[in-house]
């Protein structure tokens, strides 16, 4: 005897080979043997074979109408082997009960499962849903296959090009404008910028990177919301003071300037000032929500996307000939030896004599390493600063920047770059680092002996974390550590500005420790900042093959960093050799440009040969503050 049956919802056929009142031991027409429920049994024969009956069964199957099967089996509910009699109008044979059964079981929108062998007819409105799905999901995948052929010939359909931005950064899977994309993609082996490049939608490479970041974090535009700009308080005190700033070329949001008097009796006072947004307008404020929006000023070689506005900027922007709000510390110190005697901080307007820029001043690192005098205006105030700066990091015990660190800066005009290398602990670098790192050290003991709330950068196992917690800085070594000094470009500091300037008046700060605000601009302030700086490593990294491109650079010098990875000299890149041979880390080596590919941001090398002198490696001993 053989058997059809019901396993975990296939059909099955098997020779009987011993039978039990509750199960039966079957032998497959492959030779696989198992026990089933005797439950599970849907139909019994004889002849013919279970391999026969199938395929005969299926046969039956394909003549039969679905349609058909529904209008003639009522509403109440069936088994298979009534229908088939109905049907054939006489006894089924095997073949034709089977038959019967497969094409029920295989039309499930005609007909509900009721059990083993027995079904119920769809009802009429539930059915015609279905079958007008069914029909939809067949017209979109007629009209994918359509959008695939005219992608593969690099034709651009309408509905692809309109969904461009999504497509090429944030597909959705489930939308047929990108299945149409995977499937053109997969039969022409093309990545999908590299398709729609074909098809005429991606024209400039730059702007496909740079289109990456836009679409991230501004899907709606660039443009700010409507504002109003807050007047300046004049009712501030007026400092008595000459005020500078120094920052590179391109920098508009001037967040920092210092201050260098001397007191008598061997005394300098040295002022820390920085704009004070937090003192022309509240949290809550509309302003703040543009700038909680934003969250920092992102910055892309030959692009900046600020944090406020640019008449927002203008109006706190510590520009030269204007007097502008600031928090001011004051460190008092001994000339001789650079040691603190004490600091003190005030909110007052500003004077601001001078902007100076890196590139005119860029000079002085090597007159003050020589001990040379400076002749350019502020020289002297940059050279005390720079002493102080010295004083301060060994009192600190950490290097500002390890041996050999560089930063880079990218300047780009008319679609051309210069990459300028600039070493990171220069003593122009040196003296703004320190100065930072002492007011926002010195601050957030402020708010930490007060009790006062604030987001603070805290090192204690080798990572860099916020927290809110006034916790220690390893790598800076100081007790605490909480950014104030960029209220303009971070949405950090000016949070933080505003919980100093309610302590400075005995104010209640706005925020708690516990505040939902506080933790929310934490935990968002990380996440897009490390965002930004991904987006700008990846803008870096293109400016920098596409110089090697502009300047038919064929040989290239490097170092070995560890195993098949290299660091280019003088550009930011750091790439696999799969041809270097094994060398100990800061080896130079001669390489070979092989090719460069802008769409994927890659470069392929090979090995030259190994150089003459060993270079020292780049490491960075402390973050920027």
């Amino acid at each position: 005897m053989q058997v059809l049956y019901d396993e975990d919802g296939e059909l099955k056929v098997g020779a009987v080979l011993a039978q039990a009142p509750a199960s039966f031991q079957v032998e497959s027409p492959h030779g696989r043997r198992s026990k089933i429920k005797a439950a599970n049994v849907l139909l019994s024969f004889e002849r013919p074979s279970g391999a026969e009956l199938m395929t005969e069964a299926q046969r039956f199957a394909g003549t039969l109408d679905a349609d058909f099967l529904w209008q003639c089996c009522g509403t109440g509910e069936f088994g298979f082997g009534e229908l088939a009699r109905e049907y054939v109008g006489r006894e089924p044979g095997p073949a034709e009960a089977a038959g019967i059964l497969m094409k029920l079981h295989g039309a499930p929108m005609y007909f509900y499962r009721r059990g083993k062998g027995r079904f119920q007819a769809a009802p009429a409105a539930t059915l015609k849903l279905a079958l007008a799905g069914l029909e939809k999901k067949k017209r979109q995948q007629e009209e994918i296959a359509a959008w695939a052929a005219a992608l593969a010939r690099f034709e651009c359909p309408l509905p692809i090009a309109a969904l461009k931005g999504e497509l090429l950064y944030a597909p959705d899977r489930a939308k047929p404008e990108t299945k149409a994309l995977e499937l053109a993609c997969k039969e022409s082996g093309l990545s999908a910028a590299r398709l729609l490049e074909r098809c005429g939608l991606v024209s400039d490479v730059h702007e496909y990177h740079l289109g990456r970041f836009l679409h991230e974090f501004f899907p709606q535009g660039i443009q700010f919301p409507p504002h109003d700009v807050p007047l300046i308080d004049t009712d501030l005190p007026l400092a008595d003071i000459r005020a500078f700033s120094l920052d590179d070329i391109g920098t508009t949001e001037i967040d920092d300037a210092f201050s260098v008097q001397r007191t008598g009796s061997g005394t300098l006072r040295i002022g820390v000032h920085i704009a004070a947004p937090a003192l022309g307008f509240a949290p809550g404020s509309q302003l703040d929500a543009i700038a909680r929006g934003r969250l920092s000023t992102a910055y892309m070689p030959g692009r900046k996307y600020t944090m406020f506005p640019d008449d927002v900027i203008a109006a706190y922007s510590l520009d030269q000939g204007e007097a502008k709000p600031a928090l001011s510390i004051y460190f008092d110190i001994l000339e001789e030896d650079g040691s603190l005697r004490g600091h003190s901080t005030r909110a007052e307007r500003i004077p601001v004599a001078a902007n100076l820029r890196h590139a005119e001043y860029e000079v002085l690192n090597e007159v003050f390493e020589a001990g040379a005098r400076p002749e350019l205006p502020f020289g002297e105030e940059l050279r005390t600063l720079w002493r102080f700066a010295t004083a301060r990091e060994a009192r600190r015990g950490r290097p500002s920047a390890g041996p050999g660190a560089l930063d880079y800066s990218f300047y780009v005009e008319d679609d051309r770059v210069r990459i300028v290398p600039r070493r990171r602990g220069a003593p122009l670098d040196k003296l703004v680092s320190e100065m930072m790192i002492l007011a926002n050290s010195a601050w957030g003991e402020f708010l930490a002996e007060r009790d006062v709330a604030a987001i603070y950068r805290v090192q204690s196992t080798g990572k860099v974390r916020l927290s809110v917690h006034p916790e220690p800085h390893e790598g800076l070594g100081v007790s605490c550590y909480a950014w104030m000094t960029s209220p303009l470009r971070r949405y950090v500091d000016l949070l933080n500005q505003w919980q100093l300037a309610a302590a400075l008046s005995g104010r209640r700060a706005p925020f708690a420790r516990n505040s939902d605000a506080l933790l929310a601009a934490l935990r968002a302030f990380e996440v897009t900042h490390a965002r930004f700086d991904e987006h700008q490593r990846a803008m870096e990294t293109y400016w920098s093959l596409r110089w090697l491109l502009q300047e038919k650079i064929q040989s290239i010098a490097a170092v070995v960093v560890r195993e098949n990875v290299v660091r280019l000299e003088d550009l930011p890149l750091a790439m696999r050799v799969p041809s270097l041979p094994e060398l100990e880390a800061g080896t130079r080596v001669q390489l070979t440009v092989e090719a460069v590919d802008l769409f994927e941001r890659s470069i392929s090398f090979v090995y030259r040969g190994t150089l003459g002198s060993r270079a020292v490696a780049f490491e960075n001993a402390a973050e920027h503050p």
